[in-house]
This record gives C-alpha cells, sequence and structure tokens, in this order.
C-alpha cells in the first residue's frame, strides 16, 4: 500500500520527523486558506497523486508542472484551481495520467545540500537496513550505477535495534558535522521509530535536505507497508486511496485474491504465487503474452472463483483464459464448480483452458466435461500453455 506525500508529512509529525510545515486542500478556496495559516513568501503547491516526476508533468488541461513555488494566498489559490479535478501525466503515470483531486500547500525551503536516506527491509540478508548517499534528488538506481562508492549501508540489528553510534556513522557518511550531526541522529532515530512501528517495508526521504540556515529536514517521502500488518495498523490502512489504485486490485483485494495487471491478453487464474509466476513463464515461452497475476490462494471458495473470473474478464485485452489448479487443500472439484458458475454467469466466449491436477481431480474434471460449455482440458502444465497460445492466436 502506498501513501501520499500529505499523509507522509502526517507520520512525520506524529513521529516527530523535522519538516516543514505542509497542509493539505481539496479545493482552491481550501489552498488559499492553508497559504495564508502556513504565512509568508517562499510556499510550495504539490499536486497529490501516487507518482514521480509531478515537477516536470503536463496536465491534459495544457498546465505545465504539478509543483509551483509560490508567494502568496492569491497565487496559492490560481494554481490549486489549474491543478485540483485535471489529470497529471507524468514519466510515472503513462498515457492516461492520474486525476488530481488534493493538492499541498508547504513551506518551501532553502537547499544547501540535497542526501539520500531510506530505511527498508534486506531480502538477500533478511534484516532491515539503511541505505544513504550524498546524491540526493536523484533516483538511487542512478547513483548505484554510476557512483556506487557514494551508498552507505548500515545493516541493523534484529533485536537491539538501530543504535546511535550507526546514526553518528550515517551522518558523518553524508558530510553531517557538529549541530548538522546531532540534527541527523534525531531525525534517523524518529524514521527509524516510524518504520518499525508503522510496520513498513520501505521509508525513502529523498531528499533529506540541509538548509541553508541550518536545519536537517525530511523534504519528501516514499512509503510502503507490509500488507500482512495492516489489520494492526488501523490508521494507516485509513490512508488508502483507492482511486489511486487499478479498480480490479482493489476488486480482488475484497476477495482476498492477489491480482497485478499486464499488459499481455492471456489471463491466468492460478492457486499459489510461484505456481502463477510459473504459468506465466510457460505462456511466455510458448509465444504467448500473460494479462496478469492472479493468485486465488490454497484454499479459494466457488465465490472467489467467480469474482476472480470477473475480474479478469474487465480487462479488454484479455483473449483467453489458463486456469491452473493443484489441488493440496484446494479441491477441485470445488475450482470447477466455480469455473462452470463464473462462464455461465457471464457468458463467457473467449477460449478458456482448464488444467487441474491434485486433490479429487477426476471429480474436477467430470464436472467440466458435462457442462456443456466449451472448456478445454488439459493434461500438464506445457499442454495447457500450448493450447491457450493456439486458441488465443486463432481468436
Amino acid at each position: 500500500m502506498n501513501i501520499h506525500e500529505y499523509q507522509a508529512k502526517q507520520l512525520f509529525d506524529k513521529f516527530g520527523v523535522a519538516t516543514p510545515k505542509g497542509i493539505v486542500a481539496a479545493t482552491a478556496a481550501e489552498a488559499g486558506a492553508a497559504a495564508r495559516e502556513i504565512g509568508g513568501p517562499g510556499l510550495v503547491v504539490k499536486a497529490q497523486i501516487h507518482a514521480g516526476g509531478r515537477g516536470k508533468g503536463t496536465f491534459k488541461n495544457g498546465f505545465k508542472g504539478g509543483v509551483h513555488v509560490i508567494d502568496s494566498a492569491e497565487q496559492a489559490q490560481e494554481i490549486a484551481g489549474k491543478m485540483l479535478g485535471q489529470t497529471l501525466v507524468t514519466h510515472q503515470t503513462g498515457a492516461d495520467g492520474k486525476l488530481v483531486s488534493k493538492v499541498l500547500i508547504a513551506k518551501s525551503v532553502d537547499i544547501a545540500k540535497e542526501n539520500y536516506f531510506a530505511i527498508l527491509f534486506d531480502r538477500a540478508t533478511s534484516r532491515h537496513a539503511i541505505i544513504a548517499s550524498t546524491e540526493g534528488g536523484m533516483n538511487i538506481e542512478e547513483v548505484a550505477e554510476k557512483t556506487p562508492e557514494k551508498i552507505v549501508k548500515e545493516f541493523i540489528h534484529p533485536t537491539l535495534g538501530l543504535q546511535a553510534y550507526q546514526c553518528r556513522k550515517i551522518a558523518a557518511a553524508l558530510n553531517l558535522r557538529g549541530p548538522l550531526l546531532n540534527q541527523a541522529v534525531k531525525l534517523f532515530t524518529a524514521l527509524w521509530n516510524l518504520y518499525l512501528k508503522s510496520d513498513c517495508s520501505l521509508v525513502e526521504v529523498n531528499p533529506l535536505a540541509v538548509t541553508k540556515d541550518g536545519q536537517v529536514v525530511a523534504l519528501d517521502a516514499k512509503f510502503n507497508f507490509d500488507d500482512n500488518s495492516l489489520y494492526r495498523q488501523k490508521d494507516v490502512a485509513a490512508m488508502r486511496d483507492i482511486t489511486e489504485e487499478d479498480p480490479r486490485e482493489v476488486a480482488a483485494s475484497e476477495y482476498g485474491l492477489n491480482y497485478i495487471g499486464l499488459d499481455g491478453n492471456i489471463a491466468c487464474l492460478v492457486n499459489g504465487a510461484g505456481l502463477a509466476m510459473a504459468t506465466m513463464d510457460i505462456i511466455k515461452l510458448h509465444g504467448g503474452e500473460p494479462a496478469n497475476f492472479l493468485d486465488v490462494g490454497g484454499g479459494a471458495s466457488k465465490e472467489q472463483v467467480a469474482a476472480a473470473f470477473k475480474i479478469i474478464l474487465g480487462d479488454a485485452k484479455v483473449k483467453g483464459i489458463l486456469v491452473n489448479i493443484f489441488g493440496g487443500i484446494m479441491d477441485c472439484a470445488i475450482i470447477a464448480e466455480g469455473i462452470v458458475a463464473a462462464s455461465k454467469e457471464t457468458g463467457l466466449s473467449l477460449p478458456l483452458v482448464v488444467r487441474l491436477e491434485g486433490n479429487n481431480v477426476e471429480a474436477g474434471k467430470k464436472i467440466l466435461a458435462t457442462s456443456g460449455l466449451a472448456i478445454t482440458s488439459a493434461d500438464g502444465l506445457t499442454d495447457a500453455a500450448k493450447k491457450i497460445v493456439a486458441a488465443v492466436g486463432k481468436a
């Protein structure tokens, strides 16, 4: 789950992370009022969408830029009026862009130096880690490729947590000395507490700025949260903005399904993430392109299978469906009943290939065979992939 920049600032405030004051606004009038409340010249208006590159983006109404520095409440209201309700296109949104429904009014700062700071979970070592660099304001991947020596990595002990000496070590690597070092240690500690207590998998601050008046502040942040922990993070879960998400993924989450849309035309319905990955791979191996990753889990119900079909058919690019089920906990007969029910309910006319194996497989195959529907059975994964690719090629 991702959150907006203004929501990140709310978390910063909650955990004592130094950041410029900001107020979110949903109307032009609210933007003007927010600017007056913050006060003074040197303000910034930022469009709030889940995408980077906002400053260089272009609205479909022709207005340039999703980030503007302004000096008055009147300007804030005017700029916000040109952003709100409009679609912003950046290099990360794709051609469709994203609708701007909120803007952030914040105090701008005079930046003397930009650094990069992130806390994340390193899967290679199964430890939390801090990554920092003096090269802030740019993609860390680019820094890693061109100047890897400018990246500092510090692993955090799983039981001791982040230690003060580690904070000082990172601050020194970022050339933060004297009073700046003390501010940095405090900020790093606050970010660690935020990361840990909010069940984050990533907190990326870029840039971590040093201002001309000698302040260390977090200007912008990207958050990722562990979805499996959201049940105990009620405040974080409430920040979810489903208008920023793929409607199919939203629908899938309501039924406990794991769905990710892709660019191909062969839809996959599989139980188990590993099997789903293998299914997508073998489709590509035989010349096809998967339209999605869809894992119905180890114990899906008939209703979940029917819901999965409806989500798949919501993608206009889909020209065929491959169902690949291995019945361990899963009962193949239940899957077969769900397939038949969903096919009849949706009036499915696309090619459908089904491969069933495992628990109660014979009963499942009998249900499909006697359904009266145009369902192609497959004897193995290779056979299934070849059949669906061929069927879509003829469609």
